[in-house]
């Protein structure tokens, strides 16, 4: 179910990264070169990400891993959509980005343990 979950996440991500490119590409941060190309190619690797949630194990683990290094690395950005919509008073509030920000390292752990990358608490994947 948890596995499933995060595949889903993961997929409605990958096509938003895919549909709404140009509202996307204004919270890269400046350092990321190509800023529409990434988001196209995170786009494709999130859904990628998904579909290796639902093969088997080995195939599981790594998308687990990928996944999380993701979250990590897609963390400035999100960064930068709560400064920008915050500053300007334009944009979503507080309530979508507070807890957006506090949970991006559930989401780093929740592609670890559900694709049995790490486990805790569970002796099979």
């Amino acid at each position: 179910m948890a596995r499933r979950g995060l595949a889903l996440f993961y997929a409605v991500a990958g096509v938003a990264h895919l549909i709404v490119t140009d509202a996307i590409v204004r919270i890269v941060p400046a350092w990321v070169p190509a800023p529409r190309l990434a988001v196209i190619a995170t786009g494709w690797c999130e859904l990628a990400g998904a579909a290796a949630l639902l093969l088997p194990a080995p195939w599981r683990r790594a998308a687990g891993w990928a996944l999380a290094a993701y979250a990590l690395c897609v963390w400035p950005a999100n960064i930068r959509h709560a400064a920008i919509d915050l500053s300007r008073g334009t944009g979503l509030s507080l309530w979508y980005h507070a807890p957006r920000l506090a949970l991006q390292p559930a989401i780093i752990w929740w592609a670890l343990w559900a694709s049995g990358a790490v486990r805790i608490g569970r002796t099979t994947p």
